[in-house]
């Protein structure tokens, strides 16, 4: 499976590939897991992996390909401890703590949002959506950083999509009733 993000040569030794892709793999994992922190953390453990196995890793036809698998199996993998089911705080929960100010960023907030909603996905729809939407990977790239069939990829993508659609339907149910009873 060829990288379709770098098109440069891959570097040779283990800290010119972090230096060159800790931002892009701290990005991805973040996207994955929706916690900056939690991200960090899998990415510090599967660099520490590779750095052991980088001469065998370096050698690959897809060195940043097998990286970024190594991220999504250890974000799949953490689900035995116990910050992975950490959900951050709601919106809700930080204007019930002070009055709410007009936000001039809404986009953030939707942003926000919708990371919030993405959260509440099972890991592997989850991982498939980032992998599809993030990465921009194909459902035969995709099946190959999961480890599943390209029929399972696209049934993830379209039970997450169907869900997520459910669940912003459900929130703007909720939004209209609110300034409904408000008028």
């Amino acid at each position: 499976m060829t990288d379709p993000f770098h098109t440069e040569a891959i570097p040779r030794r283990f800290d010119d590939f972090v230096e060159q892709r800790l931002d892009r793999l701290l990005r991805y994992a973040t996207a994955l897991t929706c916690d900056p922190h939690l991200a960090q953390d899998v990415v510090q453990e599967v660099l520490l992996r590779a750095q052991s196995r980088w001469e065998r890793i370096a050698a690959l036809h897809a060195p940043d390909a097998y990286v970024r698998r190594m991220v999504t199996n250890e974000y799949l993998s953490w689900r035995r401890r116990r910050a992975a089911k950490h959900v951050a705080t709601s919106h809700e929960a930080l204007e019930a703590l002070a009055s709410p100010e007009p936000d001039p960023a809404v986009r953030y907030a939707e942003r926000d949002a919708m990371r919030a909603r993405i959260a509440t996905l099972p890991r592997k729809q989850r991982s498939a959506l980032v992998l599809r939407y993030y990465e921009n990977l194909t459902d035969a790239e995709i099946a190959d950083v999961l480890g599943c069939g390209e029929g399972t990829v696209r049934s993830h993508i379209s039970r997450a999509l169907s869900r997520l659609r459910g669940a912003e339907a459900t929130r703007s149910g909720l939004t209209d009733s609110v300034k409904g009873a408000l008028a």
